[in-house]
């Protein structure tokens, strides 16, 4: 992991477009932006939260793991989002019960708790911009519990495959172990489905890859 020295006015307003000019100035004060390489591990279970995370660059997974080391996929973050999971419990000081990897590298801004909460009282953008980031994530929440509890596996494959398609385009990187995994399957029935899926003219499958056509 490195840090960054790149954060400006025009970095910032990408982030959050309505931001008051004095908010600006003090995320450039108190703000720290760090890189990760895909695959780091950003935040563990048990780790207590002590800043505010808001994703600049790349794609984060947010999961839950079991006792048995299974990883069960929440939601991704995209660039402009922060964990509302995260903030809750900085908020509360209780130490996190999920766990966020950079799923390709990334840029993450960090804003210490004591501001973030000064900053939610004095300026509306960034109140704004929390509340905003709640919703969304309870939002996501709902949908993959519907998902889980209410599609069977080949439904749960193509939702994850449209959300893939939102965050990183038609062609995609994807292994078909690493698909397994995010949605608690085994690489041989992720296989099976991804091949019917392909038979139907859905997908084309390649190499640790697949396009996707009609999902």
């Amino acid at each position: 992991m490195t840090q960054s020295v790149r954060l400006g006015e025009i970095y910032i307003k990408r982030l959050i477009p309505d931001a008051e000019p004095a908010l600006i100035q003090e995320l450039i004060a108190f703000a720290t932006l760090k890189e990760y390489k895909a695959g780091e591990l950003i935040i563990d279970v048990g780790q207590f939260i002590r800043s505010t995370a808001v994703l600049s660059k790349g794609v984060l997974k947010v999961y839950r793991e079991s006792g048995e080391g299974e990883e069960f996929l929440m939601y991704f973050l995209e660039p402009g989002d922060a964990c509302a999971l995260t903030v809750l419990c900085e908020v509360r000081n209780e130490k996190s019960t999920i766990a966020v990897r950079a799923d390709d590298d990334a840029e993450i801004l960090f804003i210490p708790l004591e501001k973030s909460e000064q900053w939610q009282m004095h300026y509306p953008s960034w109140h704004r911009f929390i509340i905003g980031n709640y919703r969304k994530r309870f939002e996501e929440l709902l949908t993959t519990l519907d998902s889980v509890v209410f599609k069977a596996l080949d439904e749960r494959l193509r939702f994850y495959l449209r959300r893939q398609v939102k965050l990183n385009g038609k062609m995609l990187t994807l292994s078909h172990q690493k698909i397994a995994d995010d949605l608690n399957s085994t690489r041989e029935v992720i296989s099976r489905l991804l091949k019917k899926l392909e038979q139907n003219g859905k997908i084309k499958l390649s190499r640790n890859a697949l396009e996707v056509i009609d999902i």
